[in-house]
């Protein structure tokens, strides 16, 4: 997956890392069954984790943390039940797995999904209720500049057939709302415990700061 703008290609980082000048890199594994794998084990590298790619029981049993990407959210949960994931995905997180999830990513972490498919599975990772392709079609893709807790300046957010959340449960942080438009104030991240959500595209703008904040959770629940 690619997007084209003003961001994309430029790596933005509050304080850039590497294999080097990080002693602790915690192994962080990216769920590649389906979606932009690629894009998230570069932004993870470039922040200081060792990126794993997870398709197996065994590979989920190894890592610290998980980032489940974008993509297309039914297609990742039958095939996290085709590769006998699913179940144990679903204890580890139980057990305080730290993950992140962009965009289908958030789908699948979502306690309730709204339009989709009667046999579409979901992980439960944060109490919330999300609404599957609620910004529209492909060609609604959309940028814009958002006020993230934990951050100093706005990120840019790359919104690509998102989903929003519609209702969160007591202990769930919101994170970033839509600043303007139809859709003003709609939640698009959130986070609970060891789990981050966002509705955008982080790894696809440059911007790494939202992987940073993964990371160092990553970190810390170590």
């Amino acid at each position: 997956m690619s997007v084209s703008g003003p961001t994309s290609g430029t790596l933005v980082s509050s304080t850039p890392v590497n294999a080097t000048s990080t002693p602790a890199r915690p192994t962080i594994g990216v769920l590649a069954l389906q979606g932009d794998v690629r894009e998230h084990v570069a932004a993870l590298e470039h922040c200081g984790a060792e990126p794993v790619l997870v398709r197996r029981e065994s590979e989920l049993a190894a890592v610290d943390g998980l980032v489940l990407p974008g993509g297309e959210s039914t297609a990742i949960s039958k095939l996290l039940q085709a590769f006998d994931l699913l179940e144990p995905l679903r204890a580890r997180l139980r057990d305080g797995l730290p993950a992140f999830g962009s965009c289908a990513g958030m789908i699948l972490l979502a306690s309730e999904v709204l339009d989709t498919r009667a046999d579409a599975q979901h992980l439960s990772g944060i109490d919330m209720t999300v609404r599957r392709n609620a910004f529209g079609r492909q060609v609604d893709s959309f940028e814009t500049d958002l006020d993230f807790t934990g951050l100093d300046t706005p990120v840019r957010a790359v919104f690509i057939r998102a989903p929003w959340v519609e209702r969160v449960g007591d202990g769930v942080d919101v994170l970033a709302r839509v600043p303007h438009g139809p859709a003003q104030g709609r939640i698009v991240a959130a986070r609970q415990g060891n789990v981050v959500a966002t509705s955008f595209h982080p790894e696809v703008t440059g911007d790494l700061r939202v992987h940073e904040l993964f990371v160092d959770l990553v970190r810390a629940a170590r």
